[in-house]
This record gives structure tokens, sequence and C-alpha cells, in this order.
């Protein structure tokens, strides 16, 4: 982040990553509209980062980022209460394990319609508050390792990440001339609420095949995020910055690693 903080959207933000995300922003300073799917969790996460934060820099938006609409309606609103957004972080996304010879179009369709257009359409609501305004801004995407190694019982998974990696790229290609770069993420293995229900054992199982010898923490990829975002990425664009400890430099799977885990990561 820059010394003067920069208005932030954050979708998916009211756990995990996006919710770390927002809270690095807003405790930098910036004003920052958070997006959750849940209303209740949405309102919970603001409250509890104005409460750390000592001011109300965080404003609760509850939707669904698969309806359009409501994206729209909700990037104009932030755009215009914030003062002229500078940052969009394209966090919100599903995870559904599930064998390819198994899936089904009503699944595969879910997933695209929150990873894919929800991030896709975000991105566009946001660029175009940034055009408007004439604001070089920043636009975060969120892939993941998935995208780039195959794993198994994540193909449509593994599919949009892929796809969200290339989106950098092609977003970055017509947005330059506006002055907005576009990157993306691509975390590994991270330590979270949702990772850890589908892996009781996430941190010895990951540690044991990754480079570093440690599995991810959400301050890693909060890290990378502010950097792109902020004024010292303004000649980084169109890239995807993978944040696993080297994984991908080999891609080992750890041996007790659960192949489709059942009590975590289902379909909403």
């Amino acid at each position: 982040m820059s010394a003067e903080p920069q208005a932030a959207l954050v979708t998916g933000a009211g756990v995990g990553i996006g919710y770390a995300l927002a809270r690095a922003f807003a405790l930098a300073g910036a004003p920052v509209a958070l997006n959750d799917l849940d209303g209740a969790v949405a309102r919970a996460a603001a409250e509890r980062i104005n409460a750390e934060a000592g001011a109300a820099r965080v404003t609760a938006y509850a939707l669904d980022v698969a309806d359009v609409a409501a994206v729209r309606a909700m990037t104009a609103e932030a755009d215009a209460r914030l003062g002229g957004l500078r940052v969009v972080a394209c966090v919100a996304g599903l995870t559904n394990y599930g064998s390819f010879l198994d899936y089904t179009p009503e699944a595969f369709d879910r997933l695209t319609s929150v990873n894919l257009r929800g991030s896709y359409f975000t991105a566009q609501a946001g660029a175009r508050a940034m055009v408007a305004r004439g604001v070089k801004g920043r636009i975060l995407l969120m892939s993941s390792v998935t995208g780039l190694a195959a794993f198994n019982n994540l193909s449509a998974y593994g599919i949009t990440k892929a796809a969200l990696r290339h989106m950098a790229a092609t977003l970055a290609l017509e947005l330059g001339p506006h002055g907005i770069t576009v990157n993306a993420l691509g975390p590994g293995a991270i330590l979270t609420e949702r990772t850890l229900a589908d892996d009781p054992h996430l941190e010895a199982n990951w540690a044991a095949v990754t480079p570093t010898g440690r599995v991810g923490y959400v301050e890693d990829v909060v890290a990378a995020a502010t950097f792109l975002a902020s004024p010292a990425a303004a000649h980084i664009t169109g890239q995807t910055l993978m944040v696993d400890g080297g994984w991908t430099l080999a891609s080992p799977v750890p041996q007790a690693h659960p192949a489709a885990p059942t009590g975590g990561s289902q379909l909403k």
C-alpha cells in the first residue's frame, strides 16, 4: 500500500484469504467494501475489522458474485461511497471436489458462474469505475496452483483457476492503456478454516512436500497481494504470482492427503 490509502473492494471476504486481505487494507488506513455471499458473515467480518481498526473503514455487502446486476450495483455504490475504487480484488470462489466421470452439469455451472463469471464481471465493473474517474488502479484475481498443475478430483476447479491466469493476461492487455494493472495470485496449500476442514493434517502433510518446509498461511498471500496493489508494482501486469513455497516446481502430492474430502468444500 502507499502512504495514501487506496480504496478497495474485496469479494469473498467474510473468511479466509479474502477476510485477511480486507483486514490488511483497512488496517493500513484504506476504506474497504467487503463482500460475502452470507450477509451475517459479511457484517460480522466488517464489525471485527472496524473494531480492530478503531474506525468504521469497512462496509459489508452481501451478494452472490454470479449475479452480475448485483455486482454492478455494489461496485457503483462502493465507488461513490469510498470516493473512487483504486483496488478491486476478486477473491470470491468455490472449491468443489468431484471425479471427472461423475461430475454433474449443475455443479460445473455453479462453479464456473462464481469462479469465472463472478471474477470477470467484478473486474469489469471495477475497471469501468476506474476508467470513468481516470484512476490508475489495480485488479487482482485469485488463481491457484491447481490452475498450473493437475490435481486429482479437481478437474473443474483447476480449469477455472487456469482460466483466471489467462484472464489476468488478457485483461491486462486491454486495460494497460488506461493505466490499470491486472495480476493474479496462485496460492498453494494455505491454512484456512476451509482447507483445515478438508484435511485436518494439512500442515504436516504439505510441509513434507513443499520446498520451504511448511504450509502456506494467509499472511503469505496477503503480502503478495498488497505488493501487487501498491505503487511499487506499477510496472507488473498480466502476471500470476505463485505463492506456494515452491511446490509447483515439482508438484508432489502428500501421500496422506485426502483425494476427495468428504466434510468440506461443499457446493453452495
